[in-house]
């Protein structure tokens, strides 16, 4: 087998990445198992900046797997939560790329990676009320009054917890 693999972005930016890096993606390493490693590997489903970030993190990771995440988050501060210092850096970028690498981490089957950014969201979240997550992620509150209150009637449970 190659050493080096290439990966094609979705705008057809070309990436040579070490097999052993861009086999932490599950989606790519069946490819190679599958096809081998002489052609370019195409990911329609990925940007270039972003496939740029996925390949530092693979690479930072591929001799250091990142510790597993405490579930449900003890803190809105992931550090607290088992993440390392770098993966926290790595997760501190605006909204709109966060969820795309959320996309990308998904479609390219690298599940540490998904595990941090849905982490990251999930900290984003905790210990806010409705209406400051609705302002965070830009979510128009549809539900008239009297439906907004059966539905916290009716999920009241969830605000005792």
């Amino acid at each position: 087998m190659a050493d080096m693999l290439k990966l094609k972005s979705s705008q057809g930016d070309v990436f040579e990445v070490d097999q052993a890096t861009a086999c932490l993606s599950a989606l790519i390493k069946n490819m190679v198992e599958d096809s081998g490693t002489d052609e370019e590997i195409p990911l329609p489903n990925v940007k270039t900046p972003i496939l740029a970030k996925v390949i530092d993190y693979c690479k930072h990771h591929k001799e250091a797997p990142p510790e597993e995440i405490q579930k449900p988050l003890k803190s809105a501060n992931l550090e607290e939560c088992g993440v390392s210092e770098w993966d926290c850096s790595f997760v501190k970028i605006e909204q709109e790329e966060l969820f795309e690498l959320i996309l990308a981490a998904n479609y390219l089957d690298i599940k540490s990676l998904l595990d941090l950014t849905c982490a990251k969201v999930a900290s984003m979240i905790k210990g806010k009320t409705p209406e400051q997550i609705r302002q965070q992620f830009n979510i128009v509150n549809d539900f008239t009054p009297e439906e907004e209150a059966q539905v916290r009637e009716e999920n009241k449970w969830c605000e005792d917890a």
